[in-house]
């Protein structure tokens, strides 16, 4: 009985190892096995033929073990032969390889383009800036009144648009009120500037989102949206137009949306409401915007320009004509300039050195020279469009920022988006090889600090390829005082063995 007992735990055991030996790889299979049966002999050997259940559980236990021997056998064995394939999904954003900094970088580009393409606001900024304000636009109010109220009469406008003038060849009206506006089941106020049909157009300024393919009803006036209520009250919806509001106690039709500086105009206007002229005449005083003719421009260069009006059978009238001057930057003034307060900020931030190259025969080629510039500018290349597009979406992609809020947000977006990214872009940099461009790695601390003025004293890091090693002082000093690359002979290949240390040497 005992020795039918002893030969099926044998068996057992023998499975458990079989079973085991399925998880080693193939090409180390058979010398595993080998091993493991020895061992297992030479186990059973010492029970000398006498069964006792207290060994068996011992016995078994022991090929238990194999398991855990093979499952580690196997991950070494996975790390050996393919680092490269199992370290880029794993370990992409290591960006060891310059390839990979290089696609990393676009990947960020292409997201920061795909969201500028998709946010209303991104794509309303970058069309309003296409067109520039037009020049030659004065702004006409009464000398005496400092707080420019609106003083101009709409007869008074009349009565300049009708007669011929020297020095202005256009006029246009507005006046500023507040009206209700009833949108659905919410009901809000408005500030509705009340603008001559010729107001766009004088101003040169385009009305965007416009329908081409609606016919509209004549018979109801038009309302062009400011960019920030668009923003604010309709979501950025590049399809507003067409839409019916009920201003005061009539309805009017969503015409587009159209930008203008709130500091251009006086006047806090939410929405323009162009009427007829025949209905302008009939309103209230406002203001009056002209254009100055050729002549005009020649003899009125300054920023504020005196104007007598003579009116047949009245006195003369005192007026003062400001010039609307286009002095609000735009995004991409904004982004120049953001990019060059970075620029100068970076050397205190961050410091660049490409390393000295050690005492050797070796040399670098010229092309290999080439291809760690050519990185550098390529990295400092993709970062640019990343930092602009990225800056546009977080300043113009959400409704509740204004003109002057988005502004200033891309500007602090924009520059301290390109200061961290340029001190990135120029630590990667001093940690490339500059023989295969591969991040050195494995850092080392080398000597002491109480011997840096006997010794050298720092960190050691050094390139899989097998190429290099940087030597990183702890303390700068006359004597090493920036990082140094040390390139390695033949003598070290036999450290790079294998698949990793295939580099390409010189």
């Amino acid at each position: 009985m005992k020795s039918a007992l002893e030969a099926a735990a044998c068996a057992v055991n023998v499975g458990m190892l079989r079973a085991a030996s399925l998880i080693v790889p193939a090409c180390r299979r058979l010398e595993w096995r080998s091993e493991w049966r020895g061992e297992l002999w030479q186990a059973r050997s010492q029970a000398h033929g006498v069964f006792s259940w207290q060994q068996e559980r011992e016995i078994a236990g022991f090929c238990l073990g194999a398991f855990n021997d093979a499952l580690c056998l196997r991950r070494i064995d996975g790390h050996e032969s393919t680092p490269r394939r199992r370290s880029l999904p794993l370990r992409f954003f290591s960006i060891d390889a310059a390839w990979q900094c290089l696609v990393f970088l676009v990947l960020l580009f292409g997201l920061s383009y795909g969201l500028s393409l998709v946010l209303p606001g991104v794509r309303a900024e970058q069309s309003f800036t296409e067109v520039p304000f037009r020049s030659g636009l004065v702004l006409i109010e009464n000398a005496n009144n400092e707080d420019s109220p609106p003083t101009i009469s709409s007869g008074q406008y009349q009565l300049w648009r009708q007669s011929k003038q020297e020095f202005f060849d256009g006029f246009a009206f507005y006046r500023v009120t507040k009206e209700r506006v009833n949108l659905g089941p919410m009901n809000t106020r408005w500030g509705i500037a009340s603008t001559s049909s010729n107001f766009f157009a004088l101003m040169g300024l385009p009305v965007r989102f416009r329908r081409t393919d609606a016919s509209g009803d004549g018979d109801l006036p038009s309302v062009i949206l400011s960019e920030d209520l668009w923003k604010r009250e309709f979501g950025s919806d590049p399809h507003v137009a067409g839409g019916v509001v009920r201003v005061g106690m009539r309805n009017a039709t969503i015409a587009g949306v159209a930008r203008v500086e709130p500091w251009q105009l006086p006047g806090k206007v939410d929405a323009w409401l162009v009427e007829p002229d025949s209905q302008t005449a009939t309103k209230g005083a406002g203001y009056v915007v002209a254009h100055l003719s050729s002549s005009g421009k020649s003899k009125m260069s300054e920023e504020r320009i005196p104007i007598t009006s003579y009116a047949p059978h009245r006195s003369p009238d005192d007026l003062l004509g400001i010039k609307l001057n286009s002095t609000a930057p735009g995004s991409w003034d904004v982004f120049l300039f953001a990019v060059l307060l970075a620029f100068l900020a970076l050397p205190a931030v961050t410091s660049f050195s490409a390393g000295e190259d050690s005492v050797s025969l070796h040399s670098i080629s010229w092309w290999r020279k080439l291809c760690r510039s050519g990185c550098l500018f390529a990295k400092v290349a993709l970062l640019l469009p990343f930092v602009r597009f990225s800056a546009l979406d977080v300043a113009y992609g959400f409704r509740w920022f204004n003109q002057n809020e988005a502004l200033y947000i891309q500007l602090v977006v924009t520059f301290f988006a390109c200061l961290f990214g340029l001190s990135w872009v120029l630590s990667d940099q001093q940690r490339r090889c500059p023989v295969c461009l591969r991040r050195v790695a494995h850092p080392a601390r080398v000597g002491q600090f109480s011997r840096t003025f006997l010794a050298w004293s720092g960190t050691e890091l050094m390139c899989m390829g097998g190429h290099t090693l940087l030597h990183v002082p702890s303390l700068p000093t006359s004597w090493f005082g920036e990082q140094r690359w040390m390139f390695l002979d033949q003598s070290w290949d036999f450290l790079f063995a294998g698949p990793v240390g295939t580099g390409i040497r010189e």
